[in-house]
């Protein structure tokens, strides 16, 4: 039995559950963090001294936290060659692509448009900034738009490890208010393929309204 310390609509977590639901794998996961504390608690700290969600923990095993860890730890123990291939060139061409998303998309959008454009007010934002990291997702979505017009994942006819960390983004960035998405058709008709998903409609599509700082 796997347990999970995160709260719904943090998006490291999402992609945790994301996976973990995905996978099939029995699990409890407790809100902790943002409006409902916990994280500076003894218990909490000695699980992740850095006070921050998520946490997972197999079993008895040892905390892991870090989401990127705890997603190659799942893939790893429970996922099955479709998911994350054994053979080692196949696996890395795997990774490659979920750092690459990791990397140029998601901290892009969660640093530079989603952050701002919901903890600052509109008369301090800047919006040359998040429009200029909005062009630069567009064309970060030009590099893998070739690959989902021949195949409906990442890699291939399945959903793999690289499709958690690309498409854990494209709820907030297709629903966030005051941006327009500038994604080419092969993106958006990949993102609708993962809106069908039963787990990510279940972990990914959360409403994030109670991010928002008090008024």
């Amino acid at each position: 039995m796997l347990t999970i310390w995160g709260r719904k609509d943090s998006s490291n977590v999402q992609v945790v559950m994301w996976a973990v639901a995905e996978l099939g794998l029995p699990h409890t996961r407790h809100d902790v963090g943002h409006r409902f504390g916990g994280t500076d608690t003894p218990e909490f700290i000695a699980m992740n001294p850095n006070r921050l969600v998520p946490v997972l923990k197999d079993g008895d095993s040892i905390p892991l936290w870090e989401s990127g860890a705890i997603l190659r730890y799942l893939a790893n123990r429970y996922a099955p060659e479709s998911f994350w291939p054994s053979d080692p060139l196949a696996r890395a061409d795997t990774d490659r692509w979920a750092e690459w998303a990791k990397i140029n998309v998601s901290l892009v959008f969660s640093g530079s448009v989603f952050f701002p454009m919901m903890f600052h007010k509109p008369e301090v934002r800047n919006m040359a900034a998040v429009e200029a990291a909005m062009k630069t997702l567009t064309q970060r979505f030009r590099v893998v738009e070739a690959r989902l017009e021949n195949h409906p994942y990442m890699m291939g006819a399945d959903l793999t490890l690289a499709d958690l960390h690309f498409g854990n983004l494209l709820y907030r960035y297709f629903t966030l208010d005051g941006i327009t998405p500038d994604a080419p058709p092969a993106v958006r008709a990949y993102y609708d393929r993962l809106c069908a998903r039963p787990a990510y409609a279940e972990h990914v599509m959360v409403p994030y309204d109670a991010l928002r700082p008090a008024a």
